[in-house]
């Protein structure tokens, strides 16, 4: 009997992704009690190197097309899908992301098998197969360097310009040692009077917000609730030497429209539309927001420009917001400056209110937005690890699973048939809602 052969992709859509979907110590457990055999793509610039699988009994090559499963993290490029395989990645396209129409489309033509590993749930819809809590640390830790850099840029020395992107440190650790030490020169020393009160307000309480809230909580700080920010921002009892932090949840975000109402959080889930956003009363308090919460164009925006527009616009000192964080990044989403996704190696713009623009960097009137949308990518050795742990249960039996014949009869263990977006060229019966989209974009290339 022939041994069943998995590929792992190398990782191309950027020079900054550096992760891996296995581990070396997972693809020898694989080869050594599954009795799987392991392609491995050789790559310069992934995490770990082409010998560390070597010596875990992988087969480094270029050449994956003897592969019957092929692992990856990010969107494949259209040129080097093979036809009639089976793939799992983050495809981005079951929100009809335009951007993935393309590759959605050829993976539908070349007859492959798409499994998404976002749409990897459990009974109750929780994920099992993520990256969570490292986009949150990196996304904190980006966040705190872009308030650095923008307090420098209007003359304001602190402690916090000695913070660096998270992939400038050796790892997770190496970041947390650092900001413990400006935590201690915080604590000791204090932030300039004009910071006082610096206020991070967290949207989201999940692994993502749960990643920020960790890297945040090594400096000294106060927790606020919500409905007092008001109160304790107008009494000015505040200190130099600590950070305050305030958590939202959706019952503080939004409001039913109706006013005989009151809120559900399942049916805010449900009926979206029968819901506004009261986010907007919290902004003026804010020096930074952290945005790690789940959206869909259903849901109310938290953020607009029209608001940004008339904060600034108006006479009198403006609003203190500094730093969006835009952990989530839905391009236009709920914080609709989010024009575009950021990457490593340009991570930030500034959003001008006044004249609608924006342009990078930290200079100029706005706020700066910090929006990279790959953020775990930025601390790839700890990354790699936790997806690994999270994947390698289930690859055995996906192995075992038969794709020659009809997508009810090919065994896969449901929370993976729920991820099934497309089966041997055909979209699955949850996904048939992107035929809108797919013919969206076949429209709009005629």
């Amino acid at each position: 009997m022939n041994k069943i052969r998995i590929g792992i992709r190398k990782e191309d859509k950027n020079p900054w992704e550096r992760r891996s979907p296995l581990i070396p110590t997972h693809v020898r457990e694989l080869i050594q009690k599954h009795q799987l055999e392991i392609f491995v793509q050789p790559s310069p610039t992934r995490v770990f190197t082409d010998e560390e699988f070597r010596r875990e009994g992988a087969v480094i090559t270029e050449d994956l097309s003897p592969c019957s499963l092929i692992f990856a993290i990010k969107e494949i490029p259209i040129k080097l899908l093979l036809k009639n395989s089976v793939y799992l990645f983050f495809s981005h396209t079951i929100k009809g992301q335009s951007s993935n129409m393309p590759m959605l489309k050829t993976i539908i033509d070349k007859e492959c098998t798409l499994i998404d590993y976002e749409k990897i749930v459990d009974e109750q819809g929780r994920r099992l197969v993520f990256f969570g809590t490292q986009a949150g640390y990196a996304g904190m830790i980006d966040t705190l360097w872009a308030l650095g850099r923008r307090l420098k840029v209007e003359g304001i020395e602190s402690s916090l310009s000695a913070v660096k992107p998270a992939h400038a440190y050796a790892g997770l650790t190496d970041a947390k040692e650092s900001l413990a030490r400006i935590s201690r020169d915080i604590r000791e020393n204090g932030l300039p009077s004009e910071m006082k009160p610096l206020i991070v307000g967290f949207a989201g309480y999940g692994r993502v917000s749960q990643g920020a809230q960790e890297i945040f909580d090594i400096f000294p700080f106060e927790s606020i609730e919500p409905a007092d920010l008001k109160r304790f921002y107008r009494e000015g009892n505040y200190s130099s030497h600590r950070l305050y932090k305030t958590v939202f949840k959706e019952e503080h975000m939004v409001e039913p429209i109706s006013a005989q109402a009151g809120f559900d959080l399942q049916d805010y889930y449900d009926n979206p539309a029968r819901y506004r956003s009261v986010f907007e009363e919290y902004l003026p308090y804010l020096t930074v927001f952290v945005n790690c919460i789940y959206w869909t164009p259903s849901f109310p925006r938290f953020v607009t420009c029209d608001y940004l527009k008339r904060s600034w616009d108006k006479s009198g000192p403006r609003i203190p917001l500094r730093v969006i964080g835009d952990i989530s990044c839905d391009i236009n989403g709920s914080i609709e400056c989010t024009y575009r996704a950021t990457d490593t190696g340009n991570p930030v713009f500034i959003y001008d209110p006044v004249t609608n623009t924006y342009h990078d960097g930290f200079e100029g009137n706005g706020v700066v937005v910090m929006s990279i949308d790959n953020l775990p990518a930025e601390i790839p050795l700890e990354s790699s690890v936790f997806f690994s742990r999270s994947l390698i249960p289930f690859i055995p039996r996906i192995a075992a699973a038969d794709f020659n014949g009809g997508f009810e009869d090919c065994l896969l263990p449901d929370p993976i048939k729920k991820a099934v977006v497309v089966y041997k060229g055909r979209l699955t019966p949850d996904y048939q809602y992107l035929k809108e989209f797919l013919d969206r974009f076949g429209s709009e290339m005629t």
